[in-house]
C-alpha cells in the first residue's frame, strides 16, 4: 500500500470570513422572526454568496397578514444584490467588499440580518452550506 501523507496546512492556507443571518421579521415591534439564509463574505478569496429559503408555512403561522409576495421580493431583491446582478440597481454593482455591507446593515424592517460573525475556513462553499444547515435548516 503506497500511502502519501498529506502537506501540512499553512497559515495562509486558511481563509477569513464574514456571515449574517438572513431573517424575515414580520412584526418588526414583536422581534419576531424566522431565519430564512446566510450571507457570507470572504474578501481575499473574493467570494460573495447567499442560501435562502423561505418557510411559507412557519411564517404565516408567526403572522397570518404578512404578504408573502413581498417578502418574496425583498429576498430575490436581495439575492441579486449579493450577487451583483447588473438589473438589481446601482447597489448591485458595487464591489462585493461594499454589498456585504450594504446587505448587512442593521435596519429596522421585514428583511433584516443578524449581527455579523466571522469565522476561518478552507472552503467558504461548504462552510456556506453548513452555516445553512446551522441557522436555517437546524432552527
Amino acid at each position: 500500500m503506497n500511502v502519501h501523507p498529506m502537506p501540512p496546512h499553512t497559515a495562509s492556507d486558511w481563509i477569513d470570513y464574514d456571515y449574517a443571518v438572513v431573517r424575515v421579521v414580520p412584526l418588526v415591534h414583536l422581534c419576531t422572526f424566522q431565519n430564512v439564509g446566510v450571507v457570507m463574505h470572504a474578501r481575499t478569496a473574493g467570494f460573495l454568496d447567499t442560501r435562502l429559503y423561505l418557510n411559507r408555512n412557519h411564517l404565516n403561522t408567526l403572522c397570518p397578514t404578512l404578504d408573502m409576495a413581498l417578502v418574496e421580493r425583498y429576498l430575490d431583491a436581495f439575492q441579486r444584490i449579493c450577487h451583483g446582478d447588473r438589473d438589481a440597481g446601482p447597489i448591485a454593482l458595487l464591489p462585493p467588499s461594499e454589498r456585504f455591507q450594504w446587505l448587512t446593515i442593521p435596519r429596522s424592517a421585514v428583511l433584516q440580518t443578524s449581527p455579523v460573525h466571522g469565522g476561518r475556513t478552507r472552503d467558504c462553499e461548504e462552510t456556506l452550506e453548513q452555516l445553512f444547515k446551522a441557522h436555517v435548516e437546524g432552527a
